[in-house]
């Protein structure tokens, strides 16, 4: 070979490579021979891609609601033809839509539609203001409900207790739900509808909660709940669908396209199956199944997921997702009934002497349990806030996968507040091997209940709370959330308290929890994007703008990756895509729409 036809095979080589990395479409074609035609592109932006490079760009170009090109506006906009419809970003910063990867947001949306709103209460009496503006719109007998209230706002810091309800309640049951979802107060009326009185003993897994002489004080945790909850009228399947449509178009105005509702019953499936039906589904929805605490249950729920799809199989092409079984191993935080070794804290540095917690479910009776949705392939995620209860879990996890090795179900540690060393070393190596034992996490704890949540733990066990930087140093994936309705559901304050880790009120200082085991905007933006994808088991649809992934798309204010980090609390949405789709813009915003 002669010296010129060297070099100019080697040009050509290098042109060739050139214009493949130029060209944002790879080279692609329709079977036709043409270069692929957008429906929809948007321009004069700063894209963060989230993609494995984490690759930031100007444009991206949509067609059929599917990603075929991202890169600079000179690449995409020669792309566009008449047909095309062009979104200019005039700047403004987009991410792939958000996710969410545990909630309750069927649940949620009918406490906002139909429960009094406790959460904004400072004292007790602006709690006993709200009811008593509720209950005269009520007839006598009728239950009145709300959601949302919490000592550790309260400037009482203190319970609600019936003896408060009593005064403006006389007439009606009332229930009042905490925000962490795991306790709740009834006032007399109710109490002695489900004849509960000082001589009533608590279920094996609950608390009810006494005065000095032992007369019940309206305020019940876990199972004890139930004495009550299960007399209040249940919600009918129109207020059900109305609320899966109120809240679908809550998430659209955060950004938020896909969403994990655990803990469903039938009546929810329901519900969701016939919004998805009218073709209002736009949000991709992945349910856990409430699988009970017996065998007995636990079999029923397995027969009902084993006749659906299993994910990544999914109806209506991947918007609704019968995605495994959801269970208890423990109660909260916030009620000092979740299982740990030492006793809970009281006030930051006082013992609640003797409290451990306890189970939520017989351990032996759980590890038979998953062993059961183990080996039927299903992908099952288990509430662990202790740190005895997350040993629990992760063993339990590491047994049953030892007897079946199976990669690819991974299940979940969901909240996964306090793990121990032990349990970080097995998650890293779970995660590595099968993939499983992933943290389904959710950094606004350490801010909506992060003062009640610094009185219990102490401030030891404060400063393990959510370890995302241990986890980072290990290895381990998570997936951000909210566990709506017991923080708000905007990922936008998930981002943020991923990196601040600060409490909302103070009480014990605005960071208890240190920063030690603070992360970036990159991490935590993983964690709502292309980390929380695989958890819905949508990571190659969703969670990053690659090519051939769907065009769910976030529009915001303001530049993620640069702005100061109490910024990010306060971003707002300005736009969100739904699988090329607008579902959302902002009256206000400067993204314009060429049609």
């Amino acid at each position: 070979m002669t010296r010129k036809a060297w070099f100019l095979i080697v040009g050509v080589f290098f042109l060739l490579a050139f214009t493949i990395v130029a060209n944002p479409l790879g080279g692609q074609t329709t079977p036709g021979g043409t270069k692929p035609e957008p429906d929809l592109v948007l321009l004069h932006g700063k894209i963060l891609t989230v993609d494995a490079k984490d690759s930031v760009v100007q444009a991206v170009a949509i067609q059929k609601g599917k990603i075929i090109a991202v890169g600079s506006d000179a690449d995409i906009q020669p792309l566009t033809t008449q047909a095309t419809h062009v979104i200019d970003l005039h700047g403004r910063t987009a991410t792939p839509g958000l996710i969410d990867s545990h909630g309750h947001f069927a649940d949620g949306g009918v406490n906002e539609l139909y429960h009094v709103n406790l959460s904004s209460a400072g004292r007790i009496d602006e709690v006993l203001d709200k009811l008593r503006e509720k209950v005269a719109t009520l007839r006598p007998g009728q239950w009145l409900q709300g959601d949302g209230w919490d000592e550790g706002k309260l400037q009482e810091k203190r319970y609600v207790y019936a003896s408060d309800l009593d005064k403006v309640t006389p007439n009606n049951p009332v229930w009042l739900t905490h925000t962490t979802g795991h306790y709740g107060v009834a006032n007399s009326y109710a109490l002695k509808l489900a004849h509960v009185t000082a001589q009533t003993q608590a279920p094996p897994a609950g608390t009810i909660d006494r005065d000095p002489q032992g007369a019940p004080t309206g305020v019940l945790k876990e199972d004890a709940m139930s004495l009550v909850t299960k007399l209040i009228p249940e919600t009918t399947p129109e207020q059900e669908r109305t609320a899966i449509l109120h809240i679908i178009d809550e998430l659209h105005q955060e950004g938020m396209t896909a969403v994990k509702d655990a803990d469903i019953q039938p009546h929810t499936w329901e519900a969701y199956s016939r919004v998805l039906q009218e073709g209002k589904l736009n949000e991709h929805v992945f349910v856990l199944w409430h699988a009970g605490t017996s065998m007995e249950s636990a079999q029923q729920v397995l027969a009902r997921i084993s006749a659906l799809p299993r994910p990544p199989q999914s109806l209506g092409d991947g918007r609704l997702l019968s995605g495994g079984a959801k269970l208890y191993m423990d109660g909260s935080g916030g009620g000092r009934t979740a299982w740990v070794y030492q006793e809970w804290n009281k006030n930051s540095t006082d013992k609640d002497a003797g409290n451990y917690g306890y189970p939520a479910i017989d351990p032996e009776t759980y590890r038979q349990i998953i062993r059961l949705f183990h080996q039927a392939g299903v992908h099952v995620g288990t509430h662990a806030v202790g740190d005895r209860a997350i040993d629990w879990v992760v063993d339990t996890y590491a047994q049953v996968l030892k007897e079946k090795p199976t990669v690819g179900l991974r299940h979940a540690i969901i909240h996964s507040n306090i793990p121990s060393d032990h349990a970080i070393e097995e998650m890293a190596a779970l995660e590595k091997q099968y993939d499983a034992a992933y943290p389904e996490s959710q950094a606004p704890f350490t801010w909506w209940i992060g003062d009640t949540y610094a009185g219990n733990f102490g401030p030891e066990r404060a400063a393990r709370l959510n370890p995302y930087k241990t986890y980072l140093t290990h290895g381990i994936h998570w997936g951000g959330g909210s566990d709506f309705f017991v923080t708000p559901y905007p990922a936008r304050y998930g981002l943020w308290a991923s990196i601040a880790r600060q409490t909302l009120k103070g009480v014990y200082g605005f960071h208890p929890f240190g920063t030690a085991e603070s992360v970036d905007i990159h991490a935590a933006l993983r964690s709502y994007t292309s980390w929380g994808a695989r958890q819905l088991f949508l990571e190659d649809k969703i969670g990053s703008l690659d090519l051939g992934k769907e065009a769910d798309i976030a529009v915001w204010d303001r530049d993620l990756y640069t702005v100061p980090t109490d910024a990010l609390k306060d971003m707002k949405c300005e736009m969100t895509i739904f699988r090329g789709q607008i579902v959302y813009k902002a009256a206000d915003t400067p993204v314009t729409v060429k049609e």
